[in-house]
C-alpha cells in the first residue's frame, strides 16, 4: 500500500516499502521556538510545501516527535488531511529525545527507557493521526543509562504488535548497529551525510550495504550550505533563533564549505539542474545509500531539489567534486566512494 509515483523508486532495505530517492524532511517546519529550531515558520507554508512535494511524486516524509516539541508531527498530519488515503506518502518518525514544554530552549534529553518509548509512540500515533507508523527510529543513542539492546528490543516489540511497520536507528555507529542486529534486523539507519559531513562513508554505509539495511541520509545539503544560496553576507544575517548562526560549518569553516558548493555549481550547470540537486545526488551515488531526506519550508524550495530524485552523477562528476573536497580541506571522512 502506498501512493503511486512518477519518480523512480528503490527497495528500502527489507522493509517491503519502495521509496523515492528523496523524501521530505520536517525538521525546519517545527518552527523556531525550541532548542534546535530553524527560525520562525508559518504552518500554512509548511503544509503547502508538503502537499507540493507529494503532488510531485515524493512518497515519504520524515519527521520526529522532538521537532518543535510535537508541532512538526501535527503539521504533517494537517497536510495529510486533504490528501486521499490511497495517495498519502509513507510517514517516518523518531523517538528517544524528550523536550520540556515549560523550558523549550533547553536541549532535549536522550532517553531510552522502555516505558518512555512506549509513551512516545502513543503520542506520535495520536499527533500523526495514523494507526500504524511506517518507520519508527531511535533518534540518538540514549544517555540515560539504557543500553542499545534494551531500547532496540522495545522497537522490535512495537513492530510485532503492529504499532509500527519497520524499526530503525538514527545517528548510531557500527558497534551499536551490530549489537542491535543480534536481537533482530535493523531495518534502517538514518545518519548525517553530505559532501561536508562524510564520516559514515568509512564504516556505517558498508555495514548497511552488507546487511541489507536501508539508509536514509539527513542534511545532504549540510543545512543549506551546499545549495549555492549561501554567502558570507547571508550567514552574517541569520537570526539568533536559527541554530546555524552558532554552527562551526557556517562560521570558521565557511570558506572551505563554499568552495565545495562552487564545485557542485559547475557540475550542476553541465547537468542543467540546481546546485542543491547535485549536493543531494552526491550522497545518492554512494553504495549503501537508499535515499536522502531533504527539507523545505515552502513549495519553491521543493522545486529547488526535486531533480535529485532522478539525477545520477557520473564518475567524472564525483572525481571533480572529490578533488575540491580534498584540496579545500572541507569536512572529514572519505572524499568519494571506493568504487
Amino acid at each position: 500500500m502506498s501512493m503511486k509515483t512518477s519518480l523512480p523508486t528503490v527497495p528500502f532495505g527489507k522493509t517491503g516499502m519502495n521509496i523515492t530517492r528523496v523524501g521530505f524532511g520536517s525538521w525546519a517546519i517545527g518552527g523556531g521556538d525550541w532548542a534546535v529550531g530553524w527560525g520562525d515558520q508559518e504552518d500554512k507554508d509548511s503544509i503547502q510545501a508538503i502537499q507540493h512535494a507529494v503532488s510531485c511524486g515524493v512518497n515519504w516524509i520524515d519527521t520526529a516527535a522532538i521537532y518543535g516539541l510535537g508541532r512538526s508531527e501535527e503539521v504533517v498530519a494537517a497536510a495529510m488531511r486533504d490528501i486521499p488515503k490511497s495517495e498519502r506518502p509513507f510517514i517516518f518518525t523518531k523517538c528517544g529525545l524528550i523536550g520540556d514544554k515549560a523550558n523549550p530552549n533547553e536541549l532535549p534529553k536522550r532517553v531510552g527507557a522502555p516505558a518512555s518509548i512506549r509513551r512516545e509512540v502513543e503520542g506520535s500515533l495520536q499527533r500523526l493521526e495514523v494507526e500504524q507508523i511506517d518507520l519508527y527510529q531511535m533518534h540518538w543513542p540514549a544517555n540515560d543509562g539504557t543500553p542499545v539492546e534494551e531500547y532496540w528490543q522495545v522497537l522490535l516489540d512495537l513492530k510485532k504488535e503492529g504499532k509500527i511497520r519497520a524499526a530503525g536507528l538514527s545517528n548510531h555507529n557500527v558497534e551499536q548497529l551490530t549489537a542491535a542486529e543480534k536481537l533482530g534486523h535493523v531495518d534502517t539507519l538514518q545518519p548525517p551525510f553530505s559532501a561536508i559531513k562524510r564520516e559514515v562513508g568509512d564504516k556505517e554505509l558498508a555495514w548497511c550495504h552488507q546487511h541489507n539495511t536501508g539508509v536514509i541520509v539527513y542534511s545532504p545539503m549540510q543545512a543549506g550550505l551546499l545549495t549555492g544560496a549561501f554567502s558570507r553576507e547571508r550567514v552574517a544575517a541569520l537570526p539568533k533563533n536559527d541554530w546555524r548562526s552558532r554552527n562551526a560549518e557556517f562560521t570558521e569553516n565557511l570558506d572551505k564549505n563554499l568552495a565545495v558548493a562552487a564545485s557542485m555549481a559547475k557540475v550542476a550547470a553541465r547537468h542543467n539542474v540546481s546546485t542543491a540537486s547535485v549536493a543531494v545526488a552526491w550522497t545518492l551515488a554512494w553504495p549503501g545509500v537508499t535515499a536522502a531526506i531533504v527539507g523545505a519550508r515552502g513549495p519553491k524550495q521543493v522545486d529547488g531539489w526535486l531533480a535529485a530524485a532522478s539525477l545520477a552523477l557520473a564518475r567524472d562528476d564525483m572525481e571533480e567534486i572529490g578533488a575540491v573536497i580534498a584540496s579545500s580541506g572541507a569536512g572529514t571522512g572519505p572524499v568519494k566512494p571506493n568504487k
